[in-house]
């Protein structure tokens, strides 16, 4: 099964190109590996990032680049729980605040995280497991509930 016909591989091709570019961009911004709460960099103005900041978005986006092709549901699944413990987290530290004391976030931080934990819980809910799709679609033969 290729990209075109399956969410899951697409969407993580996309968000894993996406963190990889963001991560590069983030050291352009702030490339400090501090535990000081106060140096963080604005990317476009709006997201805080520090080097630490921007290695989980280099490694995230390399895991969904790696899990495109054969583990990609599997990959959703995994982002929408990690991104909606970040983003609960984020919003207990608050505006401004850091996540382990080293991972800075802000309100427009938490807000893009639950948009990437909404969309992978749903990428997760509209794609078919693996066979699923092959015993529904081949034809000639019976599809199943």
């Amino acid at each position: 099964m290729g990209y075109r016909t399956n969410p899951a591989g697409l969407f993580a091709l996309v968000v894993g190109a996406t963190l990889v570019a963001v991560g590069v961009i983030g050291f352009f911004y702030e490339s400090a590996f501090t535990t000081d709460e106060a140096v963080r960099g604005g990317v476009f103005g709006l997201f805080d990032v520090n080097g630490w900041h921007n290695v989980v978005h280099l490694l995230t986006g390399l895991v969904a680049l790696a899990m495109a092709k054969s583990h990609a549901r599997e990959f959703a699944l995994g982002l929408g729980i990690a991104y909606l413990g970040v983003t609960i987290w984020g919003f207990i530290v608050g505006n401004g605040g850091a996540i382990l004391s080293i991972i800075p976030v802000n309100t427009a931080d938490n807000i893009l995280h639950l948009l990437f934990a909404l969309s992978g819980f749903a990428v997760y809910a509209l794609t078919a497991r693996r066979g699923e799709q092959a015993q529904t679609t081949r034809p000639g033969r019976p599809t199943t509930a």
